[in-house]
């Protein structure tokens, strides 16, 4: 039975998936973080991609900082997004110094200080990493609401490689999806990857 058929909410739904993740203690989130990442760094895609975005991880989502410090010592070009609020857009910057370029920002997430803001467009990026809240086996994916991440999606090119990181406890039966919400390419979690 669908999440739809069921009659759940895009809210309801998200608020049962981050009551599970909230429950995870922080070595679950690093162990299984850390099984992520050896999928990801594993894939042909992140292989071969030159210019990889990164989200910068909050509230009990998958861990990146090591991701990104490590995709940074292997040569890749690393971009980070800064949410633009009026618009609900992503700008997108390069990082280059993880410990020195980053100040809490936007939704309390890390995003670089004014002097470290170097705009990248989005047709230079090979392979971009997504949050979300929850995803299910088609690759639907269950954002936290503002829609920046489908609005970024719509306008990259659909060679870009799009790869979400989560912990399985996200996976669930069905996505509630709307028109507007985009699938990812793969979903990546310390069990599996899903395509």
């Amino acid at each position: 039975m669908s999440a739809q058929e069921v009659g759940i909410t895009k809210q309801e739904q998200r608020e049962e998936v981050m009551n599970y993740r909230q429950r995870l203690t922080d070595k679950e989130l690093l162990d299984k973080s850390m099984e992520i990442k050896k999928k990801l760094f594993e894939l042909d895609e992140f292989i071969e991609a030159e210019v990889i975005m990164f989200y910068v991880d909050f509230r009990n989502e998958v861990k990146t900082e090591f991701m990104i410090k490590e995709a940074l010592n292997d040569g890749k070009r690393v971009v980070i997004p800064i949410s633009q609020v009026e618009d609900r857009s992503l700008l997108l910057s390069e990082l280059k110094d993880y410990d020195q370029e980053l100040e809490t920002g936007t939704y309390d997430i890390l995003e670089p200080r004014e002097e470290y803001i170097r705009p990248v467009e989005h047709s230079e990026l090979d392979l971009v990493t997504v949050p979300g809240v929850a995803f299910d086996e088609d690759c639907n994916r269950l954002g936290y609401g503002g829609g920046y991440y489908d609005r970024f999606s719509a306008g990259l090119d659909p060679d870009v490689d799009r790869i979400a990181l989560a912990f399985e406890i996200q996976i669930v039966d069905q996505v509630v999806t709307d028109e507007h919400d985009l699938p990812v390419d793969k979903v990546l979690t310390e069990k599996r990857v899903i395509t």
